[in-house]
Order: C-alpha cells, then sequence, then structure tokens
C-alpha cells in the first residue's frame, strides 16, 4: 500500500459498458400478416383477422362458418350494398379497394371509411339483428369498390346453423359483441369524442304490461296498475325524454344512500335486494347450485361467466346467497322507510300482500315474455319486486355489482356523467314495460351511466348472478336481452359502427410505419404499444409507450401530415380503429366533438412541453399518452413478469413479498404455472385453448392494477407465455453470489424480447452493501434499470409452499412498510414513485440533511436521488446510507474538513486554469465514498454536471461515486475541470446549467419531485446609473463614508451572473410544473463557506421541513403523493373495476374443471426461524399442517378483505385468511355476490 501511494498506481475499476437497445425493442418486425406460411386458406385467415367475434370460435365451428363464405367480384364502382338491401352479411377485402359511404339527411353521402385488402366491412350489431331474428335493410350506409374487387362473404345465417348445434356458443359471441359495443363502440365516442344523448335512442322501447295491467284491471281501483293503459301505450314527447320538471340536462342530485364503510360507490338498493333474498332463502339449498354436478357447462358459458365476472358457489363451498356480503365490507345500516321488498318465499309477511301477489306474479310474466323464456320456474326465487321513493339513486356510473331492472311502475331517468366535466346529462329515461342495466350484467364491465328514480317506482330486480343462473339453463335468454340493447342504441351508433374496426395486433407488428399516410387514429384497448422515431442520420430513438386507454395517431390524422413515428406492438394487443372520414362525418354531424379534440390535442402539447428536453435520456422509456403521463417510463404498466437468475432465486416468497406492497396501491393478480393449471385445467396451456387463455389473462388485467406472472426456472410454454404477456420483465438475482447469468437468460437472448427488462438483486438484511453491480450488468443485454433491495429475513427462509403460504399470510395481515424497499420497487413499477432533489448551495446545503431528517420522521418515502453540487454530495450519501444517524455523522465530519485552513493552504496553486489544484478537495471527497460506484447505492441515484467540453448538461447514473460528486462540486475559478474517466471530457459545477433537477427526475419517472432549494438568492434592487459607468466614480462612492452608497456589480459578480443565467430559467420553470414540491429553507444569513455551522444550519432546516410536511399532512398534500397515479385519472376510472377489494366467483372454474386441482407436496421444513414463526400460538402450527388435504383455491385476491384484519383466526372458519391465502395461491375464489 506505500508503495502504491508512492509510485501513484491507481486502482482500475470496472465501468459500465455502454450498450444500445436491441434491435427488437425499437424496430417493428418487417414480415407483415404472413399468408404463404400458413397451414390455413388465405381466405379463412383473412376472415379470421379481420372479425374479431370469429375468434371465439373453437376451430371446428370456425371452420364451419367458413363454409359458407361466397366469392363476390365487383366492378370500380359496384356496389357491395347499398340502402334498402338487407343488412345480413360480412365481408372482407381479398384483393382491390372498396369505399364505406354514409348518407346524411339531406342526401349527400360522405366516404367515412376506405377499406383495403385484408380488411372487412361489418356491423356486429347487424350480426346480431339477424341472430335475433330482426333483419333490417341497410338504411344509410353503402359500399362499393373504388376499383376491381374481390370480397368474400359470410352470410350472417350461417353463424344460426352453429348456434342451433352449440347453443352454448351463442352466450359467448352475443357476450363479445355487447363487450365491443361498450369497450370500443361507446370508449371511442363517450371518452374521446365527448358524445352522449347522441349515442342512445330516446324514444320508449316498452312492451305493453299485459298481465300486469289485467291484474288491475279486476281491481275496484285502477290505480293499483303501474299506470294507466293510456299512459302505458302513449309515445314518449322528446321534452318528456328527460327530467319531466326541469328539461334534459341536469346533475342527478344525490337521493337516499345506504351507509358504507368503503368510499368506493356501491349499487344503493341492490345491497337491499342482497339482504331480502338471504331472508327469503335462508336455510334453503344453494339458490345458485349447479344441477347435475360440475360437467354441464362448456367452455364458452365458462367464458362468458368469467367476462361478466359472475359470482356462483360451488361445491362444498355452496352457501347462502348472502354469505358473501362480509367480503364486500359493506355496512346495510339506514334502509329508506319507502324502499320495500317482495319476494314469493316471504310474500305473506308484507304489507297488502294479496295485491302485491297479483301484481308480482303478473309482472313476471311479462317479463317472461320480453326475455322470451320457454320455462316459466326459470324465474322463480331469482326476482325481486321493489318500490323506491323519488330521489333514489338505484345505481351510480362505474358500479360494478349491477343488477337487470324491469320497471313496472313509474319511471326511472338514466344520467351520464359528461367528459371534464361535474354536469351529469340525461340519456333517456325507462318506462314500465322497459329493462335497464342489461349491458353492463352481459359484458361485465362497470355501468356507464346513473340509475335514478325522481319519482316514486317498482320495479323487479335480477342480479347479475341470478340472471347468469337462468342463462345457464337457457342460453337463448341473452337474445331476447341482447336485442333490447341495440334497440336502446342510436342510429347514429348504428352508423358509426360501420366506419369502426376492434383489431389484434401481434407482438412486434407495425400499427403504421414512419412516413405512412395518417388516415385514422388508435385506441389501446389491452397491451402495449411503442413509438420509435427514425432520425435522418438513421438512428432510431424511442419516443414513448402507450398503455390501456391510450389515443394514438391522432395529432397526425387532425392534420393530415405523414406518420411523424413507427408504432409496433411490444406484446399481443387490442385496438379500436377510427377512421379520418368517421371523424370528419362525425364533427360535420355534431360540431361540439372538434372543443374536445382540441382539448385532447392541447393536453398532448402541454405533455410534450412539460416533458422537456431531458426526454430523450436512455434511462427512461417515455410516455406521452397525457399531461400526467408525459415522461413515465412506467406509465401504464399492466403485466410484469418476474423471473430468476438461478434456482438458488427465492422468486415465490420475492413474487408474495412484491404482491403484498403492490397491494398497498391497487388490485393484485399473482399468477404461476400452477395456479394456472389449476385454475384452468392442466390443459390451458396447451396451443389449442391458445385464444381462450389470451382472453382469460386480458380479462385479469382489466379488473386488477396490475397482474404479476411468475415464471418457471426453465423456458416452459409457461415462462414463454410470460414473457409474451410482460410489459415489463424482472430478472431476479442474489447480489451476494457471484456475477452470472443464468440458463433461462441466455435462452431468451435468442429471441426478441420488445418489454423493458430491469434487474433486481436481492441481499440481506445482515448482509454486506451492494458490490459489483456493475459486473452484473456488463453480463447482459441492454437492461432499462437496475435496483437493489434489502430483504427481510423471511424471505431467504427455506420453507415448503404452504410453510410460506401461511407465513405470508400473517405477513397480509399488516399494511406493508412504506419506506421498505420493496415499496420503493412497487411504486416504480406504477409509476408512483417519489424523488428527492437537492440542489447547490455550499454550505447552505447543511439544511438538506436536516429535511432529510424531517422527510424519515413524517413518513415521506423516497424512490429516487438526485442533486447538483453540494446536492449531489448529501444526495449520495442518503442513496448509500440507510439510516439518518450516519448520515449526519459522515456530512458533519465532511464539513468540519472543510473548515481546515491548512488543507486549504497546501492545495493552494499557481492560478493558471484555478486557485486550488483539487488534490485536497479530492482526497477529502474520496474519504467519505471509498471506491463506491454509483450502481452500488440503495436508492437510484443521479448527479449533474457542466461537460464544457460539449457545452451541454450531463446526467451520471454509473460510474465512480466519488468523482462525479466531486465533478458536480466544481466551482469555476476554485477547482479545475475534472476529467471525465469514459470520454475525457472537462466537467464542472451542475449548477451552471440545473442547479435543482428536479425535470430530470421526471423524465427518469417520478410521479412527485420534493425539490430543496439552497441556492444564493441574487439582489435585484440594483443602481440605475444611466448609459455609462465610470470606474472612478464608483471608486470615489465606496471610499467617500458621506456619499450615497450604490449597488452596483462588479466583473466577478457579471461574470457569475451570466454562468448562473441557464439555471435560473430551468428553475423558474422547475417551479411552477405541477409535479414538483417546492421548498427553500430560510437559510439566506448563510454564506456559502460557513461548513462551520453545520449543527446550526441543520437544525434550520429540520424545523422548516417538520413545519411543511406537517401543513401537507393537514392538507392533503401528502395523501395525493401517496395515491396511485391511476386514481386520479377519471378517464381510466371507467376502465378500471371501481370495487378493487370485492373478489369474483367465476363460473368457468366450478363446471368445467379438466382435472381435478392437484395438491402440495409438503418437502422437509428448514431449521430456519424468522420472527413471525415466533409470533404465532401453538395452537396455530399445527393446524396448518393439513393443507395437504385442504382443497385447493386460486383467484383474484383482496388484501382489505375484512377476514384478513383478525390476527389469529380460527383455520376451520370459512372465512379464514389462512384458506384465503391459498386461495390466492390455487384454486376458484370466493363467492363475493350473489
Amino acid at each position: 500500500m506505500p508503495a502504491q501511494r508512492i509510485l501513484r498506481f491507481k486502482k482500475e475499476y470496472p465501468t459500465l459498458q455502454p450498450k444500445e437497445p436491441p434491435p427488437s425493442l425499437l424496430e417493428a418486425d418487417l414480415t407483415e400478416f404472413d399468408v404463404k406460411n400458413s397451414h390455413l386458406p388465405s381466405e379463412v385467415l383473412y376472415m379470421l383477422k379481420n372479425v374479431r367475434v370469429l375468434g371465439h370460435f373453437e376451430k371446428p365451428l370456425f371452420l364451419e362458418l367458413c363454409k359458407h363464405m361466397i366469392f363476390v367480384q365487383l366492378l370500380e364502382g359496384e356496389h357491395v350494398f347499398q340502402p334498402g338491401e338487407p343488412d345480413t352479411s360480412i365481408y372482407v377485402v381479398q384483393d382491390g379497394r372498396l369505399e364505406v359511404c354514409i348518407q346524411d339527411a339531406d342526401g349527400t353521402e360522405v366516404a367515412v371509411k376506405e377499406v383495403l385488402a385484408g380488411d372487412s366491412v361489418h356491423s356486429l350489431l347487424s350480426i346480431l339483428d339477424v341472430i335475433t331474428g330482426h333483419t333490417a335493410p341497410y338504411k344509410t350506409v353503402s359500399a362499393r369498390a373504388a376499383v376491381p374487387s374481390t370480397v368474400l362473404r359470410l352470410p350472417a345465417v350461417a353463424f344460426q346453423g352453429v348456434f342451433e348445434k352449440y347453443p352454448e356458443t351463442l352466450v359467448r359471441v352475443v357476450q363479445i359483441i355487447m363487450v365491443r359495443l361498450q369497450r370500443v363502440t361507446f370508449l371511442a365516442l363517450h371518452n374521446y369524442l365527448g358524445l352522449t344523448t347522441e349515442l342512445f335512442n330516446p324514444e320508449s322501447q316498452a312492451i305493453p304490461l299485459v298481465s300486469v295491467a289485467s291484474v288491475a284491471a279486476g281491481k275496484a281501483k285502477r290505480q293499483v296498475c303501474c299506470g294507466s293503459e293510456d299512459r302505458l301505450e302513449r309515445p314518449l314527447r322528446p321534452q318528456e325524454s328527460c327530467d319531466p320538471d326541469r328539461g334534459g340536462s341536469r346533475a342527478a342530485a344525490p337521493g337516499p344512500l345506504l351507509k358504507r364503510s368503503q368510499s368506493f360507490p356501491l349499487p344503493s338498493v341492490h345491497e337491499e335486494i342482497l339482504d331480502e333474498l338471504g331472508k327469503a332463502q335462508a336455510g334453503d339449498q344453494a339458490p345458485f347450485a349447479p344441477p347435475g354436478g360440475t360437467a354441464g357447462a362448456t367452455s364458452d358459458l365458462r367464458m362468458a361467466c368469467d367476462r361478466a365476472r359472475v359470482l356462483l358457489h360451488a361445491e362444498e363451498r355452496l352457501g347462502s346467497s348472502v354469505a358473501s356480503k362480509s367480503k364486500k365490507n359493506v355496512i346495510v345500516a339506514d334502509t329508506p322507510s319507502a324502499v320495500f321488498h317482495y319476494s314469493e318465499t316471504n310474500l305473506d309477511e308484507t304489507v297488502s300482500s294479496r295485491k302485491t301477489d297479483a301484481i308480482f306474479r303478473a309482472a313476471k310474466k311479462d317479463l317472461l315474455t320480453l326475455m322470451k323464456l320457454d320455462d316459466t320456474s326459470l324465474l322463480d326465487g331469482r326476482v325481486t319486486l321493489l318500490h323506491v321513493p323519488g330521489g333514489t339513486v338505484v345505481s351510480r356510473q362505474g358500479d360494478q355489482d349491477v343488477n337487470i331492472l324491469f320497471v313496472v311502475s313509474g319511471l326511472l331517468h338514466v344520467y351520464q356523467r359528461k367528459i371534464d366535466s361535474e354536469e351529469d346529462t340525461c340519456l333517456f329515461v325507462v318506462r314500465p314495460g322497459e329493462m335497464v342495466g342489461q349491458l353492463a350484467v352481459l359484458t361485465g364491465e362497470p355501468l356507464i351511466f346513473t340509475i335514478k328514480a325522481n319519482r316514486d317506482c317498482s320495479f323487479l330486480s335480477i342480479s347479475k348472478a341470478h340472471f347468469y343462473e337462468i342463462m345457464r339453463k337457457q342460453p337463448t335468454v341473452v337474445l331476447g336481452v341482447a336485442h333490447t340493447v341495440v334497440k336502446r342504441v342510436s342510429s347514429f351508433v348504428r352508423q358509426i359502427d360501420f366506419a369502426l374496426d376492434w383489431m389484434e395486433v401481434e407482438a412486434g407488428r407495425a400499427v403504421y410505419r414512419q412516413g405512412d399516410r395518417s388516415d385514422c387514429t388508435y385506441i389501446v384497448l389491452s397491451g402495449r404499444l411503442r413509438s420509435v422515431i427514425r432520425k435522418d442520420d438513421g438512428k432510431k430513438r424511442l419516443a414513448g409507450e402507450y398503455g390501456r386507454g391510450d389515443l394514438i395517431g391522432v395529432v397526425e390524422t387532425l392534420t393530415h401530415q405523414a406518420r411523424a413515428t413507427t408504432v409496433h406492438a411490444v406484446r399481443d394487443s387490442e385496438l379500436a380503429k377510427l377512421p379520418a372520414g368517421a371523424l370528419t362525418s362525425i364533427k360535420r354531424r355534431y360540431p361540439q366533438v372538434v372543443t374536445r379534440l382540441i382539448h385532447l390535442l392541447g393536453e398532448k402539447i402541454l405533455g410534450s412541453l412539460q416533458q422537456g428536453t431531458a426526454s430523450g435520456h436512455q434511462f427512461g422509456l417515455h410516455t406521452a399518452g397525457s399531461k400526467w403521463d408525459s415522461g413515465n417510463p412506467a406509465s401504464n404498466l399492466s403485466t410484469v413478469a418476474v423471473m430468476p437468475v438461478s434456482e438458488d432465486v427465492p422468486l415465490t416468497a420475492f413474487a408474495l413479498e412484491l404482491k403484498h406492497a403492490l397491494g398497498a396501491i391497487g388490485p393484485v393478480l399473482l399468477l404461476t404455472s400452477d395456479n394456472i393449471k389449476q385454475r384452468l385445467g392442466s390443459a390451458a396451456l396447451d396451443s389449442i385453448h391458445e385464444y381462450r387463455l389470451s382472453s382469460w389473462l386480458g380479462q385479469q388485467e382489466d379488473i386488477h392494477r396490475i397482474v404479476l406472472y411468475q415464471a418457471d426456472s426453465t423456458l416452459t410454454p409457461w415462462t414463454q407465455r410470460c414473457i409474451r404477456q410482460a410489459d415489463c420483465i424482472l430478472i431476479v438475482g442474489l447480489g451476494e453470489q457471484e456475477p452470472a447469468v443464468g440458463e433461462l437468460e441466455r435462452m431468451l437472448e435468442s429471441t426478441a424480447v420488445r418489454a423493458q427488462k430491469q434487474l433486481v438483486l436481492l441481499h440481506r438484511e445482515e448482509g454486506p452493501a451492494p458490490s459489483r453491480t456493475v459486473e452484473w450488468l456488463n453480463m447482459r443485454s441492454w437492461c432499462s434499470g437496475h435496483l437493489h433491495l434489502c430483504c427481510p429475513r423471511r424471505v431467504f427462509s427455506r420453507r415448503s409452499l404452504p410453510k410460506l403460504v401461511e407465513m405470508y399470510e400473517r405477513v397480509f395481515q399488516r399494511p406493508p412498510d412504506r419506506h421498505s424497499d420493496f415499496s420503493r420497487l412497487a411504486r416504480v413499477l406504477t409509476g408512483n414513485a417519489i424523488a428527492l432533489v437537492l440542489g447547490g448551495g455550499g454550505a447552505r446545503g447543511c439544511a438538506q440533511v436536516g429535511i432529510i431528517r424531517a422527510l424519515t420522521e413524517c413518513g415521506i418515502p423516497v424512490d429516487m436521488v438526485g442533486g447538483t453540487s453540494i446536492g449531489a454530495f448529501m444526495g449520495a450519501l442518503y442513496s448509500e446510507e440507510r439510516n439518518y444517524s450516519q448520515i449526519r455523522i459522515r456530512a458533519k465530519q465532511w464539513a468540519e474538513d472543510m473548515t481546515s485552513m491548512v488543507k486549504t493552504v497546501l492545495d493552494l496553486t499557481y492560478p493558471i486554469t484555478s486557485m486550488f489544484s483539487g488534490a485536497g478537495f479530492n482526497s477529502s471527497i474520496c474519504s467519505v465514498f471509498k471506491d463506491r460506484q454509483i450502481e452500488d447505492l440503495w436508492i437510484p441515484y443521479f448527479t449533474i454536471t457542466t461537460d464544457i467540453t460539449a457545452s451541454a448538461m450531463r446526467v451520471h447514473t454509473d460510474g465512480s461515486l466519488w468523482r462525479y460528486v466531486r465533478a458536480s462540486m466544481s466551482l469555476s475559478g476554485y477547482l479545475p475541470p475534472l476529467c471525465d474517466p469514459k470520454d475525457g471530457h472537462l466537467l464542472m459545477d451542475g449548477g451552471y446549467i440545473n442547479n435543482l433537477p428536479a425535470d430530470v427526475a421526471r423524465s427518469m419517472g417520478a410521479k412527485v419531485v420534493i425539490a430543496i432549494d439552497v441556492g444564493s438568492q441574487d439582489e435585484t434592487d440594483l443602481t440605475n446609473y444611466g448609459d455609462a459607468l465610470s470606474g472612478w466614480w464608483l471608486l470615489w462612492k465606496r471610499w467617500n463614508p458621506l456619499a450615497t452608497k450604490v449597488k452596483v456589480l462588479n466583473m466577478a459578480e457579471i461574470q457569475t451572473r451570466l454562468a448562473y443565467v441557464c439555471c435560473v430559467r430551468q428553475l423558474e420553470m422547475v417551479k411552477n410544473s405541477e409535479y414538483c414540491e417546492y421548498l427553500r429553507p430560510p437559510i439566506d444569513s448563510y454564506g456559502t463557506l460557513d461548513f462551520g455551522k453545520f449543527n446550526e444550519i441543520c437544525e434550520v432546516g429540520y424545523q422548516h421541513g417538520r413545519t411543511v410536511f406537517d401543513i401537507w399532512g393537514r392538507s392533503g398534500v401528502l395523501e395525493k403523493m401517496l395515491q396511485d397515479r391511476q386514481g386520479t385519472s377519471k378517464m381510466k376510472a371507467c376502465d378500471v373495476l371501481t370495487c378493487p377489494n370485492a373478489s369474483f366467483t367465476d363460473l368457468a372454474e366450478i363446471v368445467s374443471r379438466i382435472e381435478p386441482a392437484k395438491v402440495a407436496t409438503v418437502d422437509d421444513e428448514s431449521d430456519y426461524q424468522t420472527e413471525y414463526e415466533e409470533e404465532l400460538p401453538d395452537g396455530s402450527k399445527d393446524t396448518y399442517a393439513d393443507f395437504q388435504s385442504a382443497p385447493a383455491h386460486l383467484g383474484s385476491d383482496s388484501e382489505d378483505e375484512p377476514s384478513l384484519r383478525h390476527r389469529y383466526p380460527s383455520l376451520a372458519s370459512p372465512n379464514c385468511p389462512a384458506v384465503d391465502m391459498l386461495t390466492k395461491m390455487g384454486g376458484a375464489p370466493h363467492s363475493d355476490a350473489p
């Protein structure tokens, strides 16, 4: 060691090798839809590619449909169809080009869609009309050949033949058509174009209540009936189509509601329905017990129930319909006094039972007619009659648990919230003889409007579970119900349905390419897309990523410019396609759409501006989906795959720990290969079930905030599925092991993986600090980032699966520690990261140490740290140390070292470049950080320097920590520039270019940035000395004690201000940004070199921080900071499950198991115990050993369930947390609604 010092040998440390993203990340596949290499005929492939509903048929059924296809040759100008002809077919262009036109009210034709080879012309609503037996002719839509063309025609009657043989398939197809109507048509027209009343037909669709009327006619007073016959048959006048008293547009005022213990909306009256059904059926057999065991239903009915999120009990878990109410954590408290319930089983106990009995039975007969039910007993025990007083809100927009309501008397008004407004508008009025709520019941999607009784109203109610129970016995019931939905849709929607396309894009395929003509706009329904721009020099740069709900290509379409980027699918994705012609037609018909489009464009422009110049940084994958998302690399992540480096990695414990942390943010589901096989059958991963598995996994994305895919340790079909489904892949390794690349990773290198990759290294609590991270990274191909996680002891305990489940069940009873590294990973993955940015300011930066203490005491977590100058030093200490006391000790020691006059004098040199040589300053910084690399820090860290060689800002996220901290603190004139060891560029103080780099933190994915400014304040009250300035006059003013003092800058001050001009402008932008929380402690009285006042300055920062953070806590700033970013998005609220903590039972899993679930095998136990084992009562330890004999369960999980609140429950209880945890690990989920 002394010899090294004498000879001045330098120890070489490995540096991170710069790597470009792989071609698969930035390039779309060159091959398009491959027709030649497929074993299916080209016409069959075209049909399957374009008509999404056909993909839901089993292969034999689909091929049987294709037998009915007809080839049609068309000449230029010849019509495929025109108004007056029956609307009964699906058309797919094999070659040529078609134009689809809509006839306006004045008779002029407007082209709304250009159909090229491989595209289709059809309306699924028209197909549904044919299936339901209500075929209608084209009224305003026509299609003609723009050039000689060949078209494939599939008559819709072909569906009827298939449905006669396989009636269960009918349920699935009708449901998919309904899903398309709600998720594609209504999403595009309402959420993005702002249309409301234009989408629905306000005219009455009521059937005559013959049975009810006949009952009423036999009474002495006709008022007993639901209304006079004249009222039933009289057509609804336009002015009565909404609120009779106040006109068309009004807010749905809050009516009587039931008290709830959760903040999310639940249907008020529906809880009473459940309550009544529970009373009526207490002690009886389970109302939804599947007849004849579990072999009756087919996979089509299973998928339909799965999509609708139906809760049906099965086997030994069948019980009372109301038993699941405890899972919802809803308290049914004060019932409005005028709400009455009637059902057959307790009819004699109600008031006026005879009259009510007669009306109830008569209304059921009318409902049987409307639903076209053959068996009159299907409604027995499944219908409830309710009477609600005026002002009652029956269901709210966004509710998940929706019932079908059939109005018997009175009116139900249907309201919808306007986009970007707090005002509700009345869509239509439901009159006696009409149904409402059937669309949400059929699709399983949230309710898209609010249902309110403005006056007293009576109606029959069928719960979603009851309806699906009826449907299992008579599948054709969906036809009558679906037809009532189609009748309610406006003619405008029927027209646009021909223009809107519902398309699927395979992973790697291009949606469009840079330079293509902009002829349509896309909406992401599921999956993930990536936008890449090709520069003039041929290089490609990532422009953005898009997730569910994002709008793509709208700017180019509206401005008629060529595509500015290439957009391709990161994974298999579903899109809605809105052609430019249709958009133009809508704008002409409804001019208010233009305002909505301007609003959308404005958000995109603001997002681009706020993203700033730092958006090109390689660390982030930036999404410009909206103003809030701009620059966020984790924007709209829906799926995360977790795969191990080696078999030594405790992957199951890691996944459960991450799931626990993610549960604090939103609903999360953990899937493994065992889960899938137990839930969907051992053949679920076979290629024949490819489409169904993809559809089911897509549904899980719909109802969970994030889905975790735990891969196997080898490249199994499940591992390949995990990679294919992932938006982001976490590669998990053990930091204590030698850096290595796993076999699984090597296999992946040969495949085109387009998802982001993050390296996660696990460390023991008592283990050494991270090191050699750069070696882990250099061994791998491009990674978008890495994280170090300090894991609790339980993660490394060797346990069999049952014991692991038992332990984590107890862990799940407690909320996760928001300061833990797993919580940090959860926030990073969901785009909720909180960054701490520390500015430069010399000794005033000691106040940042006090603010860090206040942050910790107030419970504010930090997920990323960045800094400039003294902020780079303090931030590096915070990122390296895990406790505040060590941060303060090390910072104070360094501050005392800075006050040493001896070291200062010894470092003086001949001032050609600087006053000091920098050697003494280097040694003081190096003594603090030793040989630590930036990659080895616990918290992701960056520092800013000014590159005077390239005249640019440099952001350092890797390399020698002390060197880049020193470079960021190199004040011009005092210290020489530091030569970058990577490229030799000269680096100076980062404060010259960006003294408070909150914008850089934002571009790296932070949702909120806490920025602490300790810079000096410039004097702005300067003397106006005119056009010229004499130095002699200034000298006289300063020497003469009687002269008036003047404030004029000297040369050094002018140079300093010039150097900081860019920094000041940047600071003002940061302070005014919506993502930044700006703090400036009162430290102006301290000088830049007052390091001797460390304790005093630190205390000032602490007191200021405590005051500010206390105000944040009281004013809701802190709560908002910790909220999920997606929870603030109105648009997102329509797509996400509104009741995240309500689990559901899937009929698919009850009646369609391919084989019984395998029981787990208990391995030899480890002697390694944790604190959680020690806490377990003696009786509980042995109880859980019977895991092998317990039924396996699996389902969507809910961390907030009331059962999880018990510390040590009895395992015999049906609501036992351990049983619930098993549910999360492998079997059918619990029921949640009748």
